[in-house]
């Protein structure tokens, strides 16, 4: 649970402005559980930008130390000045209460390649690991990397050793999967293991997540063994088309996940948006109120990270809300079991089981474009025999008893969180 740069500010979020979204995360949040800050793409970049996706081009400009590792710019990030690199923000996170990650592209730097840099306690060089072949179509800054060389595990090693002497948490590996629902670009067997080798070897217990979506299932095994979150979508953003897609994405994922691995439905578009990123003008979300508790309760239900992508600033109450809500974080952080267990005629319902005490979580889901439906929902469908009372998680408030059947209304594009529990024990 926590916040990330990419969805308000592109790829020249500053040091001010990181902070000033930790201090609220510090304040309003970190009592239900949020506690990761991560600082998104091209914090090593040279006056790039997202608008036109300009970080798009040819040899980016980008910063790099004598063994050929990106490092932070100082005019986004004054506290990294003189190599210290993100220490000094790790420790003001740190200080709060929270976490610090970073995200980093798959490879190895172009300048490195170029100035055949040394590669850090070896006699290789930069050069000698770098290959041409199936780069980054979208970010050319980086080389992939040969790891049939020794050099190639060597490099990704000095990239361990480097964050953890920041002392990162939180470790975003982007071009590592097909970045659309087709397979646009291969899963990266060789560079996932060794950038996984290298964070475990570090010293220092850092999360790996993989990026982007269109994770396969037959690649399930090994995203566990090797990563802890990995994205099972592309880059999600604020319309209902892409939201709906979500139900067949998390039913899919829902029986790998946890513990330790979790299928990752990307961030949470919510707030104010895109004050310097790529997809449109600064705006509040364009999802309605009912899409974005559609949202909140299917990644709850089915336990997917949680980062929210708005400025937390400038977030109205109304998110607020919903990402402060108790309760309804309880079943993203303490539930099991989460499934899709019924659908049709545009009404979906997940469930879940609490991880102490009695009960099931239910979700309930208005995805048809007619208004709100009265669903009737029969609690001897999910196993009850007896009376059972009904709490709604959102109002934090108890709707009542049933035996039979009861109905709750929901929005169109909308979705009710239920926590149903025997009277009859």
């Amino acid at each position: 649970m926590g916040w990330n740069s990419w969805d308000c500010f592109g790829v020249d979020v500053t040091e001010d402005e990181v902070k000033a979204s930790a201090a609220l995360m510090a304040e309003r949040l970190r009592p239900v559980g949020w506690e990761y800050i991560v600082v998104d793409l091209a914090w090593y970049g040279d006056g790039l930008t997202a608008r036109g996706e300009q970080y798009k081009m040819e040899k980016p400009p980008q910063l790099i130390d004598k063994w050929g590792r990106l490092i932070p710019n100082a005019s986004l990030h004054p506290s990294a000045a003189d190599g210290v690199g993100f220490k000094p923000l790790a420790d003001h996170l740190h200080g709060l209460g929270l976490k610090f990650g970073i995200h980093i592209m798959r490879g190895i730097p172009w300048q490195a390649v170029e100035a055949k840099s040394p590669i850090k306690g070896t006699p290789y060089t930069c050069d000698e690991i770098a290959l041409d072949e199936e780069r980054c179509h979208w970010y050319k800054g980086m080389y992939s990397i040969d790891m049939t060389h020794p050099g190639g595990q060597a490099y990704y090693d000095s990239l361990g050793e480097l964050y953890a002497s920041w002392d990162v948490d939180f470790v975003k590996a982007d071009d590592m999967n097909s970045w659309t629902d087709e397979e646009t670009s291969p899963y990266r067997v060789d560079e996932v293991e060794g950038i996984s080798r290298a964070l475990q070897g570090s010293g220092r217990p850092m999360v790996l997540s993989l990026s982007p979506g269109g994770a396969r299932l037959a690649q399930a095994a090994h995203l566990k063994r090797y990563a802890h979150m990995w994205r099972i979508s592309p880059d999600f953003w604020d319309n209902w088309a892409a939201l709906k897609k979500m139900f067949y994405r998390c039913a899919r994922w829902a029986r790998f996940t946890g513990p330790q691995s979790w299928p990752d439905a990307d961030m949470l578009p919510m707030g104010r948006l895109a004050l310097r990123a790529e997809r449109g003008d600064p705006r509040e979300t364009n999802f309605t109120e009912d899409e974005q508790y559609t949202m909140m309760t299917l990644w709850c239900l089915a336990r997917s990270p949680l980062m929210f992508g708005g400025h937390l600033p400038e977030t109205g109450d109304f998110a607020w809300s919903l990402i402060s809500n108790p309760e309804a974080m309880a079943v993203n952080q303490f539930s099991s079991g989460g499934r899709e267990v019924k659908k049709g005629r545009g009404t979906v319902f997940w469930a879940a089981q609490p991880e102490e005490g009695e009960g099931l979580y239910l979700g309930v889901f208005n995805t048809g474009d007619s208004g709100t439906k009265s669903v009737k929902v029969f609690p001897s469908q999910f196993g009850f025999d007896g009376e059972v009372q009904v709490r709604d998680l959102w109002e934090r408030r108890n709707l009542g008893f049933s035996r039979k059947r009861f109905e709750v209304d929901v929005n169109q594009h909308g979705a009710r969180l239920l926590l149903l529990r025997s009277v009859d024990l």
